[in-house]
């Protein structure tokens, strides 16, 4: 495999030629998310629950046969078939260093990530490594493995100090390794939210602190170019890659601006073309979308001008459609993802999924209802469902949980009496709260007890469910991608 580089707006290989990268992204492996997964709350708190119930010997000894079989060669082995040629890793800083043992690395997840890295390079794959979970948490939400609700990363510089440290460790030990494509530096930072999320703001007048963030980049960009002076550096804008106009202009060679464009053209419910109701903070709903709108969507969002501007290459690092609403409404879903590729396509920029494999949400491949893994937690994707744990799921019917949430969010706004607070937001943020944070850790023992008694024997065969083999693959949506990928890879 080639070193990537960059040269104005585009990525090239040694020998001056384009490359696009496009592929998909590998959530919860190395970094476990409660709709991926199949459980509640954060991976910490889960694991924490798993040590006292099972034991910390046979909790260590389930997740790990979880990530064994999540992601390998055979997985590989697909993304390449259907013509991907990239995979971004999202990682937890926690399996590679110890909150109680800071600036001191974990090997075993290095181990980890190394046999995935050697993989990729046998199958000529590209990894982009994803700093997911940084220390102190970049955002407040579920997906940076926070239950606290607050962001303490940017205003701690011990939190800041280690996230450095770590990827100058990342730097020590990769520079030189073509397979890798770039350095991720943080998904989804978000700036402005350090005690919280803000009801009064968030939308219309939300105001990143573009200063802390232009600063801890520099740094970051600066520590790794000490020691690895060639590999590309991915940044992402703030409000969850959303915002890139406070960004400084680029500062370094090497540098690719990586925006997330998730619309809710690709959740529903509703038909599409048509008007999708997505009932969520994160997209524009309620609107009527056609691949016009996307277009339209596409070139105002601030990573594409970001992108224009600079003549820098842009990266859609997420996006994607969900499939596990009404059935009949999952060719809308592939049709808007479809026509969001063609557009990135036409634009030139470079794109992964959001994400590669879950229990039956959006993934590439899904574990199959009736394997082992899934009947025992049936009972948990009940209690999923009925009490909204999962963010990501308010697309779907019987929302009995999230209209108490409405409930309760309408009674403190009339209280309170503060016109300024968005109601929508005001849902969101009480309902990540009380549903996915505090409910999601109620449910955390239920969920370890449907493995408690087994031997290791059996906790093996039973997260075999998550091997590829024993998956089903979203055959509509490997066609959507393919239409793309069978396009000459160096474009």
């Amino acid at each position: 495999m080639e070193m990537l580089q960059v040269n104005k707006n585009q990525i090239i290989n040694s020998r001056g030629e384009r490359v696009q990268l496009r592929g998909t992204c590998i959530g919860g492996w190395m970094n476990m998310e409660d709709f991926i997964n199949g459980y509640t709350g954060s991976e910490h708190g889960l694991r924490h629950a798993a040590a006292e119930i099972l034991g910390a010997s046979k909790a260590e000894f389930f997740f790990d046969r979880m990530q064994h079989y999540f992601f390998g060669e055979d997985d590989i082995q697909f993304i390449k078939s259907w013509g991907g040629n990239t995979v971004r890793l999202p990682l937890n800083y926690r399996h590679f260093e110890d909150d109680e043992a800071p600036f001191t690395y974990i090997e075993k997840g290095f181990e980890k990530l190394d046999k995935i890295l050697a993989l990729c390079e046998k199958h000529e794959v590209y990894v982009i490594l994803d700093l997911h979970a940084v220390q102190g948490f970049q955002n407040t939400h579920w997906h940076s493995d926070n239950d606290v609700r607050h962001s303490f990363f940017w205003h701690d510089k011990t939190s800041q100090d280690r996230f450095i440290e770590l990827w100058k460790e990342f730097a020590r030990r990769y520079r030189g390794r073509a397979v890798i494509a770039g350095y991720n530096l943080m998904n989804e930072p978000c700036t402005n939210t350090p005690h919280g999320d803000f009801p009064h703001n968030f939308f219309a007048n939300y105001k990143p602190d573009w200063e802390r963030m232009n600063r801890v980049y520099r740094r970051a960009v600066e520590a790794i170019r000490q020691i690895d002076d060639k590999h590309i550096i991915f940044l992402e804008g703030d409000n969850y890659s959303k915002l890139f106009e406070g960004l400084d202009a680029p500062f370094a060679d090497n540098l690719v601006y990586s925006s997330h464009n998730y619309t809710a053209a690709g959740f529903g419910p509703g038909p599409y073309p048509g008007i999708a109701d997505a009932k969520t903070a994160r997209v524009e709903s309620g609107v009527y979308w056609d691949k016009e709108k996307q277009i339209n969507v596409f070139h105002e969002h601030q990573g594409t001008k970001f992108a224009k501007k600079h003549e820098v290459p842009l990266w859609i690092g997420e996006f994607g459609s969900v499939y596990n609403g009404p059935a009949d409404e999952v060719p809308y879903r592939l049709t808007a993802l479809d026509d969001q590729i063609s557009i990135f396509e036409d634009f030139g920029a470079h794109w992964t999924t959001w994400t590669y494999k879950d229990v039956g949400v959006m993934g590439l491949a899904n574990l199959h209802p009736e394997s082992e893994y899934m009947q025992r937690i049936s009972s948990i994707i009940n209690m999923k469902h009925r009490l909204n744990t999962d963010d990501w799921m308010i697309w779907l019917p019987g929302q009995e949980a999230r209209a108490s949430i409405e409930s309760l969010a309408a009674h403190l706004e009339d209280v309170i009496g503060d016109p300024a607070i968005d109601h929508r937001f005001n849902v969101a943020a009480l309902s990540q709260a009380v549903l996915t944070v505090y409910a999601g850790s109620l449910i955390q023992p239920a969920y370890v007890k449907a493995f408690e008694g087994l031997s290791e024997e059996q906790l093996d065969t039973v997260l075999q469910s998550f091997a590829f083999k024993n998956c089903l693959v979203n055959d509509g949506l490997v066609n959507v991608l393919n239409k793309y990928t069978k396009i000459n890879v160096r474009g």
